[in-house]
């Protein structure tokens, strides 16, 4: 993998890039579908690539673990081959989804054990295993091991939080780089910089994942619970020690505040559930502003979902329509809203390319936050 810097804004940390892998290449900033399952909900690949323009998706080493199963992916040849999906992928390690099930897990130095959510089966993920799992499942990119402290987290606890997620980290690099990829292309691993809401464990954090000299970094454990100013102030601590010419990836973020937010401080990969999650509620993000699709304004709107015409269903489709969709519990109109709002947020972050190249990224960034985030009802 290869990351070019190609251009920076001139009155912020804002940035664009090319990331090369063997996959493809990925345009940063970049937001990521994510596809825990090794499938984007309710959305084709076809609508992916075709029609929301889609570089890169993630999958889930958690889920995908628990089902099909690592035999399955291997024998599959890797989830690239199990899902047909030919361009990039990144996986999420799995600790975030072990660490919210609070009642169903232990943390141990050795590994987290913990109880599957489908049938209570008990296992145990370690930092060697859990690269061993992302080798099989086999994704361009893939994350350590960590623990995610809540966002609330006192010092004391996230002090020991950290601390155990280095150990854990120093394990997932020794595994990394002791071990091959299975399917004939070369991976990568990103260290998680931790550390809460707190400077100094930040500051640790992120020194110690530059000193381990890998190809990316994500920042975790934000959105979590803490103030949206906190997140954006952890951001700029952590994103002075991390290096320019590689990307940083921050994890589950956010709303489209949120990502022009970041962007402006420096970060250049992005995911969330939130577009497709809020779009099967029938919440629309539309450069005009919010709405929900479900309420009686709508019902003799006979308008697109969108002037801009954003993805093919923007044109193709009315909003009275949509709104019958819904009333009527067709799936369809999950479909549609889900394809809708990632189209949106491909062009959200394809726009924050063209005037991060222009110089004038930060004007931009105001003016069209000022329209996205309007409620319309």
């Amino acid at each position: 993998m290869h990351f070019t810097l190609l251009h920076t804004d001139k009155d912020s940390k804002a940035r664009c890039g090319v990331l090369s892998t063997a996959h493809g290449e990925i345009h940063t900033p970049v937001f990521m579908p994510v596809g825990t399952a090794g499938t984007v909900k309710a959305v084709h690949f076809r609508e992916l690539k075709e029609d929301i323009g889609a570089e890169i998706i993630l999958g889930n080493t958690y889920h995908l673990y628990l089902r099909p199963g690592t035999e399955i992916m291997e024998k599959a040849g890797g989830l690239h081959k199990f899902n047909s999906w030919d361009r990039p992928i990144l996986t999420d390690s799995g600790g975030f989804q072990v660490f919210s099930l609070a009642e169903n897990r232990k943390i141990t130095e050795e590994g987290v054990i913990f109880r599957s959510h489908i049938d209570g089966s008990k296992h145990l993920f370690t930092p060697e295993n859990v690269i061993d799992i992302q080798r099989k499942i086999g994704a361009d990119i893939i994350m350590a091991f960590d623990e995610c402290p809540p966002g609330t987290s006192d010092h004391a606890y996230s002090l020991k939080s950290l601390e155990l997620t280095q150990r854990w980290l120093k394990r997932c690099v020794e595994r990394f780089d002791a071990s091959r990829p299975l399917y004939g292309y070369e991976q990568s691993l990103f260290p998680i910089v931790q550390g809460c809401v707190y400077k100094d464990l930040r500051e640790k954090a992120a020194e110690y994942a530059v000193s381990l000299n890998r190809d990316g970094y994500a920042i975790g454990g934000l959105a979590v619970g803490e103030p949206v100013e906190q997140m954006y102030e952890m951001l700029e601590v952590v994103n002075r020690i991390l290096p320019q010419e590689k990307p940083r990836y921050l994890m589950g973020v956010g709303t489209p505040e949120n990502i022009l937010e970041a962007i402006e401080r420096g970060v250049d990969m992005f995911d969330c559930i939130m577009p497709t999650r809020n779009g099967r509620n029938g919440m629309l993000f539309t450069t005009e502003g919010m709405l929900n699709i479900k309420n009686k304004q709508w019902e003799a709107d006979f308008s697109p979902l969108d002037p801009a015409a954003l993805c093919f269903v923007d044109e193709s489709c009315t909003k009275a329509y949509l709104r019958h969709l819904f009333h009527a519990n067709e799936i369809l109109g999950l479909q549609i809203c889900s394809i809708h709002n990632l189209a949106f947020y491909l062009w959200m972050v394809k726009g924050a390319r063209q005037h991060i190249e222009a110089g004038d990224f930060k004007i931009w960034k105001q003016k069209t936050l000022n329209k996205v985030m309007t409620k319309l009802v």
